[in-house]
This record gives structure tokens, C-alpha cells and sequence, in this order.
């Protein structure tokens, strides 16, 4: 055997390239030996494996045969060409940015080869994807052998969701829902005390009612809050409302790697008087809202202004106000729930209704000619901010009406010298009840305040 021993090999001519040994030969590198690759290694993966190029390619590009590349397409979509295609070539790609959702990578094939059996080009869309191919044949063309994403080797070890809007405060993330969506968690935490999140569920208020003239009864009562239930948990604290349900474990929702459907109520209608004499008319109940195992009842509809049934009060999460002496206010916490969802309403006098229940307080009765109040709701900083929602809605009175209660609750309306009028509508996503509306024998068509729509909120700790 004839031994060379030089420190380096170059080209006898300007050619640039070196060839080692002829077809059929073996090159064996001796135990111990180390190669150090300053260069590009290409063609060293036509078993199925890339050597990955690290500098980061941020334009078009043509790919190499053997080469893997991470791409970044934070500034655009970038097209990366296909070499041409021999049995076992490889050609790899990542996602270097996590931008691929937003800007693709798209595979462009080698005049009229194949990628996956068709001309047409791959647009890579996925977050953080990395890709391996193989060209196999015409027939089938250029064929992904591997496939994954940054998440498989995730380090993270809190929870991943989405779902709603989504913000932070600190550490936690919070997604709130103003209406129908889904809550889906990819990733549950490692700890399992991080997967007990915090919630509020508010279900949409009771839409108000309007006066009657039976018995001179002209007042309607307001709408009932939407049902409040809440939970703090220890993972993603804040301050929470006196309706916090923790530690009662019925109420805790420690949430599994799948998709929650979310509710979320509407507030309901108000009441309409439509002419001269008539009987009044009463509110809808709002809708209920939902998230996992917890359902929130929608608030009570408001009564007419008398006499009984229609002016006896709606049950609900917070119970409606009644409209008239001797008629019965709406009950709350309906059905019950511990902590309790509402409160009751406030029962009617002469010519007075009666407001909604809130959250947290239930209404007074209503003096007569003077409409009553509406309970107050409840106030949590699951959001970042100290935030008051679930109000009764106040009833409307001959002299004096009745103000929503703190929390979204809607205004009754007063005679007084303006004459008959609507109540005021809940405000929207915090289940504030509607407001109650007064008529008279020859008013134009009064409407009961509508109830305000519900809402859904969560919060874990993201990191």
C-alpha cells in the first residue's frame, strides 16, 4: 500500500474541484480521526438525512440536494426552488421565525417535476413547520418523509390556548368571549395545579317591562341581571368578587388538551306597550352562557305594570322586579347554584316598579310613585381591571325612577314632566338588566329597556 502525506490537496488546474478516488473505491477514515466541515456538506443526504445550511435565508433561493435550510419569511414569502429531482435527493426547510402562517414557504418544483404527484407548487402555511423530502420518481415526484413542528420539543411548561381576545396581565393570559366561540387547549401545563384556570360566566340580563293601564298600574319593572358564577384560581390569582366559588369543588373547571364550546347569552327584550288600555306587556329572560361544566342562568324578564301574572316578576339568574302592589318579584339564584348566581328583585308599588336583582345585591321594594333601584353586580380584576358586571336593571315610577344598578343595569324611566317613555337598555356583555318603561293611556308604543348581554372570560398562568 502507497502512503501520501501532504497538509494539503488542490486542484492541478484552476477547476475547483477535488475528486477523491474513482467509482467503486472506499475511502475509510480511521478511528479517531476528525473531519471539520467550514463549508457547505452537499449531497451527504441522499439516505433521507440534510446537512443543515445555518445561514439563515431570508429570499429566493434554488436548493441544493442534500442541504436543509431554515427560512425566514418575517419580511415576505419567499420561494425556494427544487433542484432537479434524482432518486434519494433530499432537500429540508424550516420555519426560522415562527412566520409561516403569516407569510408562506413556497416548494417550487423543477420545470415539469412533481412534488407529492402534482405540478403544482407547496405552500408551506404552518407556524414553526420543518419539512423533509425526497425525490423518489416521476410518477410521484419530490415525497415528505418528515414532518414536525418547534412544539414537539416544546420547553414550555405552562398551557397553550386559544380562543376569544386574547391579552395578558403578568404572568396569565386571559381570553374573553363577547360572544359564541371556543376555547381549544393544544397543551395542557406540566403542573397539574396550572390547569385549574379562573373564569367569569355572565349570562345575558332580563329584558324589561312596560306600563299598564289596568288599575292605573303605568310603571314597568326592570330585568334581572344575568347569572354571575366565578372562580380565582391560586395558579392565576387576582382580586375576584364575593361570588369567587373557590375552593368548592363543584365549581372548579381544570380543563383537558381539547376544545371547550363557549356560550354566551343574550340580553333579552324588552316589553312593549302597543296602544291605548291595554294590559302592558312583559320582558324576555336573557340567555344563558356556558363554559365547561358551568352554566349561567339568564336574568328575569321585567314585569308589566299590573296586575298579576304579568305583573308578578321573572325568575332567572337574578329575579326581575315586580310591577305593581301585591304582585311578586322574581327570585334569583334560579336554578340555585352555591355560591348563589343572583339575588332576588324588588317588589312594585302604586304606580312604581320594582328594580331587578344584581349579582351580589337584591333590590328594594319600590315606594310608591317612586320606581326602585336595581341591585348591584359584582366586580372582578380577572380582566386587569376592576370591572363591575351582572346589575338589575331600576324600575320605572310616576315621580321618580329607579337607577340601573352598578354593573351594566339599565335606567327605568319617570313620568315626571316628560311624560311616558322607554327604559334603558343594559349595557352590552355585562349582563346588566334592562330598565323599566312607563305609559299612559295616550302615549305613543313604550318599550322595556333590553337586557344587556352576557359574557365569558379565563385566565391561566402562560408563563
Amino acid at each position: 500500500m502507497s502512503e501520501v502525506k501532504v497538509n494539503k490537496i488542490s486542484p492541478r488546474t484552476n477547476c475547483g474541484t477535488v475528486q477523491l478516488g474513482d467509482s467503486g473505491d472506499t475511502i475509510t477514515i480511521p478511528a479517531g480521526a476528525t473531519i471539520t466541515n467550514s463549508g457547505t456538506a452537499a449531497g451527504f443526504g441522499a439516505t433521507g438525512a440534510a446537512s443543515w445550511d445555518t445561514t439563515v435565508k431570508t429570499g429566493d433561493f434554488t436548493a441544493v440536494n442534500g442541504v436543509g435550510y431554515f427560512v425566514n419569511t418575517t419580511s415576505g414569502e419567499i420561494d425556494v426552488t427544487l433542484p432537479a429531482g434524482s432518486p434519494g435527493a433530499v432537500v429540508a426547510v424550516k420555519d426560522y421565525a415562527k412566520t409561516w402562517d403569516t407569510n408562506n414557504c413556497i416548494l417550487i418544483s423543477n420545470g415539469s417535476e412533481k412534488i407529492g404527484g402534482s405540478t403544482n407548487n407547496a405552500i408551506l402555511s404552518t407556524e414553526g413547520l420543518a419539512v423533509t423530502l425526497i425525490y423518489i420518481d416521476s410518477t410521484q415526484g419530490w415525497l415528505v418523509t418528515d414532518d414536525g413542528l418547534q412544539s414537539v420539543a416544546n420547553t414550555n411548561p405552562y398551557m397553550v390556548a386559544t380562543g376569544g381576545t386574547e391579552t395578558t396581565s403578568g404572568n396569565c393570559k386571559i381570553h374573553t368571549f363577547t360572544g359564541p366561540g371556543t376555547f381549544t387547549v393544544s397543551k395542557t401545563a406540566l403542573a397539574a395545579a396550572d390547569n385549574l384556570v379562573s373564569y367569569v360566566v355572565v349570562a345575558g340580563g332580563g329584558g324589561a317591562g312596560t306600563g299598564s293601564n289596568v288599575n292605573t298600574q303605568a310603571a314597568g319593572a326592570g330585568g334581572g341581571a344575568g347569572g354571575y358564577r366565578e372562580v380565582v384560581s391560586p395558579s392565576s390569582p387576582y382580586s375576584g368578587s364575593p361570588l369567587n366559588g373557590y375552593p368548592s369543588a363543584p365549581n372548579r373547571v381544570t380543563v383537558t388538551a381539547t376544545s371547550f364550546p363557549i356560550t354566551v347569552g343574550a340580553g333579552g327584550t324588552g316589553g312593549i306597550q302597543s296602544g291605548p288600555f291595554t294590559t302592558g306587556f312583559v320582558g324576555t329572560a336573557g340567555g344563558v352562557s356556558t363554559f365547561s361544566t358551568i352554566t349561567s342562568a339568564g336574568g328575569g324578564r321585567g314585569a308589566a305594570g299590573g296586575p298579576s301574572p304579568n305583573g308578578d316578576g321573572g325568575p332567572g339568574g337574578s329575579g326581575s322586579g315586580a310591577g305593581a302592589n301585591n304582585c311578586t318579584a322574581g327570585t334569583g339564584n334560579t336554578p340555585p347554584t352555591s355560591p348563589a348566581q343572583g339575588t332576588n328583585g324588588g317588589t312594585g308599588g302604586s304606580d312604581s316598579g320594582g328594580g331587578g336583582g344584581g349579582a351580589t345585591v337584591a333590590a328594594s321594594p319600590a315606594p310608591n310613585e317612586n320606581g326602585s333601584d336595581g341591585g348591584a353586580g359584582a366586580t372582578s380584576s380577572i380582566n386587569g381591571t376592576p370591572t363591575a358586571r351582572g346589575g338589575g336593571g331600576g324600575g320605572a315610577g310616576e315621580t321618580t325612577k329607579g337607577c340601573g344598578g352598578a354593573g351594566g343595569g339599565g335606567a327605568g324611566f319617570t313620568n315626571g314632566s316628560n311624560g311616558p317613555g322607554s327604559g334603558v337598555a343594559g349595557t352590552a356583555n355585562t349582563g346588566g338588566g334592562g330598565g323599566g318603561a312607563y305609559s299612559n293611556s295616550n302615549c305613543n308604543p313604550t318599550t322595556g329597556g333590553t337586557g344587556g348581554s352576557g359574557i365569558v372570560i379565563i385566565r391561566y398562568k402562560f408563563q
